[in-house]
């Protein structure tokens, strides 16, 4: 993970004028962060980030604008991430695996801040611009690996938004089994995230794998 990534970012600092909206966001951060919900309210980060109750309201309509901009950020840390798992293999063979550990790695180590990206509380991204900006974004190395792999005939053709869709869905639901715990059944632990998630993407290269004639 990259040292700039927003997902660990500190509390913020004291309130100086002219960075109020960047204080109020990483204050809700750190404040999600700590306490794994965001059951706080607009008052409360205001008095966290050393401003008035009312000031926060200069920025953001509601708690869950100010939410939404913290979900934001987590889309925003998540996509350099895949960028980066996607930018170092030379095929699509190394690169779904890279990406499928850059994923679940997010997850396990952020992960209020990964419920709250993908909770129901934001689930209407109409609402939140920004917030399905980056949410879109955050996908785009998925497809780009994908289109690559069909144009390098490693990944057999069909439409690359289906194929995102299943390789999402695989990551997504490894993801919140993990930080939710409920493989223990099975033996596995959060500090095997990485070797799971290289497994389950080499597992899914393998089912999307062009045919070899």
């Amino acid at each position: 993970m990259s040292k700039a990534n927003p997902a660990s970012a500190p509390p913020a600092a004291p309130y100086h004028h002219g960075d109020l909206r960047r204080a109020l966001i990483e204050t809700a951060l750190a404040m999600v962060t700590e306490e794994g919900a965001w059951k706080f309210t607009l008052r409360e980060v205001a008095r966290r980030a050393g401003v008035s109750h009312a000031a926060p309201y200069n920025h953001f309509a509601d708690k869950s604008a100010l939410l939404a901009e913290v979900a934001a950020l987590g889309f925003e840390a998540l996509r350099r991430d895949l960028e980066e798992a996607a930018r170092r293999p030379r095929s699509s063979r190394q690169a779904l695996p890279a990406i499928a550990v850059a994923y679940v790695r997010f997850g396990v180590e952020h992960p209020a801040h990964y419920r709250l990206m993908f909770g129901p509380e934001l689930a209407e991204r109409e609402r939140h611009p920004a917030l399905k900006q980056a949410s879109d974004a955050a996908f785009a190395p998925l497809t780009t690996v994908l289109e690559r792999g069909q144009a390098a005939h490693e990944v057999r053709p069909g439409s690359v938004r289906d194929q995102a869709l299943a390789a999402w869905s695989l990551v997504h639901g490894l993801t919140t089994l993990l930080i939710d715990q409920r493989l223990s059944f099975l033996g596995v632990s959060t500090g095997e995230a990485e070797r799971k998630a290289r497994l389950a993407g080499a597992m899914l290269f393998e089912g999307l794998g062009a045919e070899v004639r």
